[in-house]
């Protein structure tokens, strides 16, 4: 069965992940920012005061000087808000950014979701973390659903191993270091030498098959992508139940060796042109 989530329960799994709490102001501008995106309709001050408890006087000075700014506009008839085109504008270099001039890494989650009906993610590297910057649902019964935006600690992941196989050792080392002095709970520290078995069995096979480790039941095979924009990782894969996986883990396996290639070849006819992700 598929997780749901309300509004303001999307921005509390996302905070739950988070390596530290931020600053309340900001929260609340990208909690209200998000709620738009979620609900897909105007919305009233109540809407945020009932969704996520801010007091009145806080969500309506917060939401008048996005106003102000320009990021939404205010219809006093029926006393809603709604973003600007200003804001629809903010991230449109975003999606040629990720996903390449002519979408190609794009195409290739659609036709991974088209061809095995699973999960689809695309996840980048944010320092000790794994963030998932992109995601095409499953159609079929999945027990989990990360939203966009999600981070999960990179050495705790599928996604994650096959980044860090993209590193070299002393580079891991380090890396697992400073995971462990943030950690505060001894049992979840990383063990450089189990996280390493999952590294280098990845580098073997040129991808890693995770099991059981985001819950129980639930997986994913992941490949880092050969091309890094603005110099992050970025890592592929296509997630579900364990079970359903495996069935057909080397079709799939095929099927994203066949697209990243492609995606090299469409890199390389590309060469002579400007590059607006280097």
């Amino acid at each position: 069965m598929k997780k749901a989530y309300a509004f303001g329960d999307l921005c509390a799994a996302k905070l739950h992940a988070m390596p530290e709490k931020p600053i309340k102001t900001s929260q609340r501008v990208f909690e209200i920012l998000e709620a738009f995106e979620t609900e897909q309709r105007p919305m009233a001050l109540k809407d945020f005061t009932r969704g996520f408890g801010y007091p009145p006087s806080s969500a309506s000075a917060l939401l008048k000087s996005l106003v102000t700014l320009g990021y939404l506009d205010y219809d006093r008839f029926s006393r809603t808000y709604m973003p600007t085109m200003r804001m629809a504008s903010l991230g449109t270099w975003v999606q040629r950014a990720l996903f390449g001039q002519n979408e190609e890494v794009l195409c290739l989650m659609q036709r991974l979701s088209e061809a095995y009906g699973e999960t689809v993610t695309l996840s980048a590297q944010s320092d000790l973390y794994v963030q998932y910057v992109y995601l095409i649902p499953s159609r079929l019964p999945i027990w989990y659903a990360v939203p966009i935006g999600t981070i999960r600690p990179i050495t705790r992941s599928g996604s994650g191993w096959a980044m860090l196989g993209a590193r070299n050792d002393e580079e891991i080392a380090e890396l697992v270091r400073r995971v462990n002095f943030h950690e505060p709970d001894r049992a979840r520290k990383t063990s450089l030498t189990e996280l390493m078995l999952h590294v280098e069995k990845g580098r073997r096979d040129g991808y890693v098959f995770n099991k059981h480790t985001l819950e129980q039941g639930a997986g994913g095979i992941c490949m880092v992508l050969p091309e890094r924009r603005f110099g992050r990782l970025f890592a592929l894969a296509v997630s579900g139940p364990v079970q359903r996986l495996e069935e057909k883990e080397a079709e799939v396996v095929a099927a994203m060796r066949a697209g990243i290639a492609q995606l090299e070849i469409a890199k390389s006819t590309q060469a002579g042109e400007p590059d607006s992700t280097a």
